[in-house]
């Protein structure tokens, strides 16, 4: 079973950075897929950005210019570094794992960390 932890969450005020990441363990995610996604209150939980096991990335036109995603294999570990952070950024985020290529539906991912609270202030 693989397990999904994600750190780096916070207070930041607008216009300022914060970085994520997501530690996996149980197995190595070989020809995995990972992502981040986010939940507003209120809202349903969204795709933000994926990386493929070669590198291949996809981004929700929201956050493109703003966020990049990364990944080190070697250590199973997923990264997000996210600038020029904007009060609407604000929501839970949630690292996920599924086999095969990137897919931006919730349901297609197999293994769901438990989140992390990003809360940007005006």
């Amino acid at each position: 079973q693989v397990q999904l932890v994600e750190s780096g969450g916070g207070l930041v005020q607008a216009g300022g950075s914060l970085r994520l990441s997501c530690a996996a363990s149980g197995r190595t995610l070989v020809m995995h897929t990972m992502a981040w996604f986010r939940q507003a209150p209120g809202k349903e939980r969204e795709f933000v950005t994926a990386i493929s096991w070669i590198g291949g990335r996809r981004y929700t036109d929201s956050v493109a210019g703003r966020f990049t995603i990364s990944r080190e294999n070697t250590k199973n570990t997923l990264h997000l570094q996210m600038n020029s952070l904007k009060p609407e950024d604000t929501a839970v985020y949630y690292c996920a794992a599924r086999p095969g290529g990137v897919n931006t539906t919730p349901g297609e991912y197999v293994y769901w960390g438990q989140g992390t609270q990003v809360t940007v202030s005006s």
